[in-house]
């Protein structure tokens, strides 16, 4: 049986006070363990969001990471370094990062793989755009990302790594994949896996990534092949977050 994870993504919001102060209120609410929870801060907040929650169960993670180990990449951030605040996890792939910032499926790969050279859970975001889900081209988009992650690192990468699928047409537009329409795209997702690996695809977990709320997330959550979620706004309000979190 897969264990849930729900995830926030804070993107690039708050304050260093304000950081301190919903890390501290989503574990004040954490009650029952109901599932893994992780938050993905800013860079800055690592350090001080690392002294929250320290011995609790929440978990950190960075929102991207260098796909080199060092060298001159200024305003790069290595896997190594975020090792040293405690980071569990990090993002790899965004939407954001890929659509304003250039990334490509292998960037991405090699991101993947500096986060797992050192220890960190890499959190592989995929997912197509609103056209080319008009086109139908969703599961040739999905095919190609994943197929870049494997060409590089192997299907048993995929043994310590997450999957989140995060169709962009959903994320801070107020649109919503159907219950339906997320659980066809993970069960793709897991099929594709499952054709390589069938162990490596039974164990993990694939996260929705498409403006997820607490008065949807329960439907979401039901489908088999949805393992919990990569929030973004509502992750910025404690209550908002533990309402998902528990809705698992």
């Amino acid at each position: 049986m897969r264990r849930s994870l729900v995830m926030g993504n804070w993107k690039m919001n708050g304050t260093r006070s304000s950081a301190e102060s919903l890390a501290k209120g989503i574990i004040a609410g954490l009650g029952e363990d109901v599932a893994d929870i992780a938050i993905c801060v800013p860079y800055v907040f690592l350090p001080d969001i690392g002294n929250v929650v320290q011995n609790s169960r929440l978990a950190l993670g960075a929102q991207n990471v260098a796909d080199k180990p060092s060298g001159a990449f200024t305003g790069e951030i290595s896997a190594a370094m975020l090792m040293e605040f405690g980071c569990k996890y990090a993002l790899v792939g965004h939407s954001e990062r890929r659509t304003y910032y250039g990334d490509t499926d292998q960037s991405v790969a090699a991101r993947f793989s500096q986060a797992q050279e050192q220890g960190i859970i890499p959190v592989l975001c995929i997912g197509e755009t609103l056209e080319q889900r008009k086109l139908e081209q969703t599961f040739d988009v999905i095919t190609t990302q994943l197929d870049a992650v494997v060409n590089l690192a192997g299907i048993a990468a995929f043994n310590n790594a997450v999957i989140a699928y995060e169709p962009v047409w959903a994320i801070g537009t107020g649109l919503t994949a159907t219950d339906d329409q997320a659980q066809e795209a993970h069960l793709f997702i897991r099929n594709y896996l499952a054709a390589k690996d069938q162990a490596v695809a039974e164990k993990i977990q694939i996260l929705y990534g498409g403006s997820a709320k607490p008065d949807n997330a329960k439907g979401l959550f039901a489908m088999p092949d949805i393992d919990g979620g990569l929030i973004g706004g509502a992750s910025l309000d404690a209550e908002s977050f533990l309402k998902i979190y528990h809705s698992v």
